[in-house]
């Protein structure tokens, strides 16, 4: 090396040099710029360093001038040594792109020729099913994130509607006013819709657990394959890699089974709550006033049905040393008790999640029989009404106990309601 150096450059070294430059052009071109010390090998054919050529220039004389390189022989060497260099295999469209929850189905790294033997046929054929497999996970995991939009999108809608009543109720309208009985019924539409996107989702889940008996099928398949006679060495190269790549498959299949999963159960709360929440919308619009959240929670909200409540005669010792949380005097039609009945009832939750509740119809003693009959048949009327009025703001039934009593300290019928 030092005597290269200390040596004029002459045309020889020139020539070289610019057929070296072609070569390194070629390899720049083909391999995406992958510049490593095996491809220097394989340009210069030997196992040194860039630098390291070997100095021929003692051999030439000064005075004879050098040939002039031809194109063709600067080409020759680079496009045998670019022949030499294998090109990497495509990338998968899962690895370049993988869905946006990351759930990406996994293929083998390497692919193989065909060896000829009756595993490698075997190999073909397993190949084939596990890039079937492939393809459905990322068809099923862009199902998913489809779903998933759809589902946000209905929820923007449905919000967006019933944030538009709450405003009217709070500054104020009139009771049953259409056009918010108009935004109800689209409220109602966005709602159904998600119910109907959950349809969807429960098929996807019988999808992915398809998908997952397929995957087991596969890998029990190759390591049959294993034990089969005839192979060669590349045989079992490729079973290795696509049983590493069925393995993780099954990983994210679970992955994608458990998303689904979670998915159905978020959007089925969210829909039983947010139809519970309707409900006492409606009510809200009936009234023309604002109330709030539905009482009622997943665990323990319970459908009310239309028959009446069994009464019970209510014994003193009950009330006697009891005050109750509201008292409702019906002493006019049409008493507007259900935003104070409301107010009252959410605080005593908020204070006491698990509170139940007593109502008791009161009606006044100290008229005739007959009179008397009529007046505790309003007051129980009156204790229905006002049960009904609870589970329409969501407050599960088995949570309300009705009894009747009369009272001489009363004028007219009333309903109170207790707290235990």
């Amino acid at each position: 090396m030092a005597g290269f150096e200390r040596k004029p450059p002459s045309p020889i070294r020139y020539a070289r040099a610019a057929g070296l430059a072609w070569a390194i052009a070629g390899l720049f071109a083909l391999s995406g710029c992958d510049f490593t010390e095996d491809m220097w090998s394989s340009v210069t054919g030997g196992g040194g360093n860039a630098g390291d050529f070997p100095d021929n220039s003692a051999a030439a004389d000064p005075a004879t001038p050098a040939p002039a390189p031809a194109a063709p022989a600067a080409s020759a060497p680079a496009a045998s040594a670019i022949s030499a260099v294998p090109a990497p295999p495509p990338q998968s469209a899962a690895a370049v792109s993988p869905p946006a929850n990351g759930v990406a189905a996994l293929e083998p790294s390497a692919v193989g020729a065909n060896s000829g033997t009756f595993v490698g046929l075997k190999v073909q054929d397993l190949r084939a099913e596990l890039q079937k497999l492939s393809d459905s996970i990322n068809r099923h995991s862009d199902e998913l994130q489809r779903a998933r939009g759809t589902l946000a999108g209905d929820a923007n809608s449905y919000f967006s509607v019933v944030a538009g009543i709450n405003s009217r109720l709070q500054v104020g309208t009139t009771p049953g006013n259409p056009q918010l009985v108009g935004q109800f019924n689209q409220a109602q539409s966005a709602l159904d819709h998600m119910n109907d996107d959950l349809a969807s989702l429960s098929t996807l889940s019988t999808e992915s657990a398809t998908d997952l008996a397929f995957a087991v099928y596969i890998l029990e398949d190759i390591k049959a394959a294993f034990s089969l006679q005839g192979a060669v060495e590349e045989d079992h190269r490729q079973l290795n890699a696509m049983q590493t790549a069925t393995n993780g498959n099954i990983l994210v299949i679970q992955d994608l089974s458990r998303s689904v999963t979670d998915e159905i159960t978020r959007q089925n709360n969210y829909i039983s709550n947010e139809r519970r929440n309707l409900t006492t919308l409606a009510l809200a619009i009936k009234n023309g006033e604002l109330y709030g959240q539905n009482f009622s929670t997943a665990a323990s909200a319970q459908a009310f049905g239309g028959s009446s409540p069994a009464y019970a005669s209510a014994p003193p010792t009950m009330v006697a040393d009891r005050r109750p949380l509201v008292t409702i005097r019906f002493d006019r039609p049409n008493v507007p008790y259900e935003q104070a009945l409301y107010t009252a009832v959410s605080r005593a939750l908020d204070r006491r999640p698990n509170a139940t509740f007593d109502l008791v119809a009161v009606s006044p003693n100290g008229a005739s029989g007959p009179q008397m009959t009529i007046r505790a048949d309003e007051a129980r009327r009156n204790a229905e009404n006002v049960m009904r009025s609870l589970a329409r703001m969501g407050l599960p039934a088995d949570r309300i106990a009705v009894s009747s009593m009369t009272s001489g300290n009363v004028q007219t019928s009333e309903v109170d309601i207790y707290v235990r």
